[in-house]
């Protein structure tokens, strides 16, 4: 079939899989030509197909020689509907490990059930026997309460009052006022329960009972503080209590893993064009400023660029990894640097409809959203015929 994008709101519903292919393999040629990481060597990603995961697997496995497990949702394609982007991420993931003589599986599941960590356990012992990087990179909107297995819905709300400010359409650049009302309680705790530490430390707790954690383990997993402009919507918001509390999980863990002289970190990553923060509002018009200031002073940096300094520059830079007052890997430094957000803040005081295109880089912004599905790739033909049917080598 001939795959072109269809797109209802936030999302878009087709994928590409030769697109997602040579973007796989444009990340896979950045890392190949950096400094070689010395870091681990048997790494288990939850959450593995696409964003900070996948790229976090491709920086393991190509910059380190790892051998890895990714997990993700089971979405494949068929002769007449196309897989997930990230179901073709990982079968090219695949492809490229096994010619590259790396060791690798994927293993799909609901990330958050019991069932999928104690098959993850089984394969880990079957393939690897301990891991000695434990990678978590889930991004959802609902999941089943542990307890009760009744499902739970987060929120993207600020808290206490409504909020309003600028937020634009990014497919038609209109530019418009919102205003958003504040969370209830209820919804700031089914948000903790969902995008909070709870199932990282659940993962955590069952791989290190089953003795599959290596001496020295490090486990990772992400968050984000972001701008003055977009506190109010999101650290300050009911997605931002769920990052105080994986932040508070990263201790309690560490404090769990000290029998293996193991360490948790969160590393909070610079604001990006993801599935997730594209449905959240204003981000996408603060993003959009963010690139315009950020690729002028030649410091932008996509998922990949991230991880890569995540593994060489912190996790695994020969010393100590540096941290903040809490804690906190901070890779988001550039983004949080004075002279970008006086830059952005300038721009966020001028943008409107007619001149977001000149101001902004509001295309780039659109671009990277198609690129998540594996559309507008260069040297990629979309009016070819292609299958959608594409297999994962390795699927356990």
């Amino acid at each position: 079939m001939i795959i072109k994008p269809r797109t209802r709101g936030f999302i878009c519903t087709t994928s590409h899989p030769v697109g997602c292919g040579r973007q796989v393999e444009e990340q896979i040629r950045y890392i190949k030509g950096k400094p070689a990481i010395q870091g681990p060597q048997n790494v288990l990603v939850i959450g593995a197909s696409t964003g900070y995961g996948l790229s976090a697997r491709i920086a393991a496995a190509f910059g380190a020689g790892a051998n890895t497990i990714g997990v993700f949702r089971p979405s494949a394609g068929s002769e007449k509907r196309t897989a997930s982007a990230g179901w073709y991420n990982s079968a090219a993931f695949e492809e490229a490990a096994r010619q590259a003589g790396l060791k690798s599986c994927s293993v799909t599941g609901d990330a958050f059930a019991d069932e999928t960590k104690d098959h993850v356990i089984d394969v880990i012992r079957q393939e690897l026997g301990q891991v000695d990087l434990v990678v978590y990179s889930v991004a959802s909107a609902r999941r089943n309460d542990p307890e009760t297995g009744e499902p739970v819905n987060s929120v993207l709300k600020p808290i206490g009052q409504p909020y309003s400010n600028k937020t634009v359409n990014f497919h038609t650049g209109e530019v418009t006022d919102i205003t958003i009302e504040p969370a209830t309680d209820e919804e700031i705790k089914n948000t903790v329960t969902v995008m909070g530490g709870d199932d990282w430390e659940r993962w955590m707790t069952r791989l290190q009972e089953a003795g599959v954690l290596a001496e020295g383990v490090r486990t990772v997993a992400f968050s984000y503080i972001g701008s003055d402009i977009t506190q109010a919507v999101y650290r300050q918001g009911s997605i931002g209590r769920a990052k105080d509390d994986l932040e508070a999980t990263a201790g309690h863990l560490t404090d769990k893993l000290s029998a293996l002289h193991g360490q948790a970190y969160v590393a909070v990553s610079k604001a990006l064009v993801t599935q997730s923060s594209s449905a959240i509002p204003v981000v996408p018009l603060y993003i959009s400023a963010l690139y315009k200031v950020m690729k002028e002073k030649g410091l932008h940096e996509g998922t990949i660029e991230q991880m890569y300094r995540l593994f060489s520059g912190f996790l695994y830079n020969g010393s100590e990894t540096p941290v903040d007052e809490k804690g906190r890997i901070r890779i988001d430094d550039w983004e949080l640097r004075e002279d970008v957000q006086d830059e952005v803040k300038r721009i966020w005081e001028q943008v409107t409809t007619d001149n977001i295109h000149e101001i902004t880089d509001l295309e780039g912004y659109r671009r990277e959203f198609f690129q998540l599905f594996g559309f507008e790739t260069e040297n990629v033909d979309y009016d070819a015929d292609v299958n959608p049917d594409v297999k994962v080598e390795n699927l356990r």
